[in-house]
């Protein structure tokens, strides 16, 4: 597809298209409205937990179904973005997110909660497939890596806003609060993006969906995450762990399957036989191991080894954010004097440094300051690679595709982060005996002995090798990857 000027619409008498940095303030907004609405719930959830009575199960549903229909609908989500127009859909999207969590506080049941967050997790899908798809369409390929760097730079900044404001609002105003706070910001974005965003037709064929891809799509990434989330906290011989191990198994080959032979497939298989797409999904891929494990590891090491309350552990990580908030748009802003290439290689060996450091000098007599320098590496090194890796490969992507592309590369995102969770929580604990393990997911091992926590510091390195081997990996997989970052134009949709 050909992108549309905005002179020639002017000079005809027609209302000119909005400029990228006005698209960009639209799609920051609905998506930083999503991010924080993650943030609150996990400080809140205790609260949530005790309103209900509701028992361990039914808790770890109610962040885990979140997360199963958000990830497995990504790439759904974005070929339909691509088939019907991204403008209605984001706007679809955005209005069943705030629906849902207007609805949300006045749920009778954690059963009907749960629910309701699984609906939340529908408009929240339609928003993260859209929402780089549509900074992608507004600003040009040799200026791309400035708005993503901008855009990527407030998403950093989330984790400072959700968690102080889910615990201010679950003790001062009650846990339904935790939700309605995002029902009037939503109507803002709302209003914002219908005014703002441009009425694009859609670029992709209007080719039937492909339905039964999608569905086993849903049921093989369901299984993926069960598996890792169920086995990485209670254990990998329980039965949800081993059923969603099943699922995986049988369901992932008939999607492959399914994808080679179908007419219209769901993934366009043939993307992943550019050498250079590949690389670059595999870097994004072991970069968010590295990141979000990371994030999670030295959370609960402030707590579980140096002795932090919950509060102080949520001050003590913010280091890492906050420089993350600064450097990701002054690394996208770089992407108009510097290939992109190096500005993915910079990050990822930065964010390596900071997970080789943490590897070397954790223990139970670690000065905070240098626990603060891990946190700062990793977390500029990740920024500053993200805006690179991700302004590379979809400046490269015809219109048509932009919606589906990037519901690929989000979905993989996701499961890196669940990846990478799961492990690191594995391993950590490996060490230790079984009754033990709940200690650590609670964030409190003040009842292990000076053995036993020893063996949790061993558990500790063992996860950041893992953290640290996958950054490696990142970074081999953007300095090998030589054609990533040429700034060329966006190709046109043909037929």
């Amino acid at each position: 597809m050909t992108r549309l000027s905005a002179s020639p619409g002017a000079a005809l008498g027609r209302p000119r298209e909005p400029g990228p940095w006005r698209v960009l303030s639209v799609v920051t907004l609905g998506t930083l409205l999503l991010v924080v609405n993650l943030t609150t719930l996990n400080i809140a959830l205790p609260v949530v937990v005790r309103h209900f009575g509701a028992g361990a199960f039914a808790s770890s549903w109610l962040v885990l179904g979140f997360m199963l229909v958000q990830t497995s609908l990504l790439m759904v989500a974005g070929r339909m973005s691509d088939v019907f127009g991204r403008r209605g859909m984001y706007l679809c999207g955005l209005g069943v997110f705030t629906l849902s969590s207007l609805m949300a506080g006045f749920a009778p049941t954690i059963e009907a909660l749960i629910a309701l967050r699984v609906v939340q997790a529908c408009g929240g899908a339609v928003l993260l497939a859209n929402g780089t798809a549509i900074i992608a369409h507004a600003f040009p390929s040799d200026r791309l890596s400035e708005g993503l760097g901008v855009y990527f730079g407030f998403l950093t900044a989330a984790p400072l806003v959700g968690p102080s404001a889910g615990g201010f609002l679950a003790e001062a105003a009650g846990w339904q609060w935790v939700f309605w706070f995002n029902v009037p910001f939503g109507v803002i974005a709302l209003v914002w993006a219908a005014v703002s965003l441009p009425r694009v037709p859609p670029g992709g064929d209007r080719e039937p969906i492909d339905v039964i891809g999608a569905v086993l799509l849903c049921g093989w990434l369901s299984g993926l995450i069960l598996t890792l989330s169920e086995g990485g906290s209670h254990g990998w011989g329980t039965p949800a762990s081993l059923a969603g191990a099943a699922l995986f198994a049988v369901l992932l080959p008939a999607f492959a399957l399914r994808q080679a032979t179908a007419r219209h497939p769901l993934v366009d298989v043939t993307l992943f036989t550019d050498r250079h797409f590949s690389l670059a999904n595999l870097a994004a891929f072991c970069n968010n191991i590295g990141r979000f494990g990371s994030v999670l590891l030295m959370a609960l090491f402030l707590q579980a080894v140096s002795g932090m309350t919950p509060a102080q552990a949520g001050l003590a990580v913010l280091p890492g954010p906050i420089a993350g908030m600064v450097a990701t748009p002054v690394g996208g802003f770089l992407g108009r004097r510097v290939n992109a290439r190096t500005i993915a290689v910079v990050g990822s060996a930065t964010a390596t440094s900071g997970l080789l450091l943490a590897l070397l000098v954790l223990n139970e007599d670690t000065p905070y300051a240098l626990i603060a320098v891990c946190l700062i590496l990793v977390a500029v090194g990740s920024g500053v690679f993200t805006t690179g890796n991700t302004s590379a490969v979809l400046s490269v992507v015809p219109d048509g595709r932009l919606g589906v592309v990037n519901g690929l590369r989000m979905t993989l995102l996701n499961v890196g982060n669940v990846m990478g969770a799961a492990l690191c929580l594995m391993l950590a604990s490996s060490a230790l005996a079984a009754d033990d393990r709940r200690l650590l997911y609670g964030g409190a091992a003040a009842g292990l002995s000076p053995a036993e926590l020893g063996d949790l510091v061993t558990g500790y390195h063992r996860a950041y090798a893992l953290l640290l081997a996958a950054s490696v990996v990142a970074t081999f997989a953007s300095l090998t990857n030589r054609r990533l970052g040429r700034h060329e134009p966006r190709p046109a949709d043909h037929g």
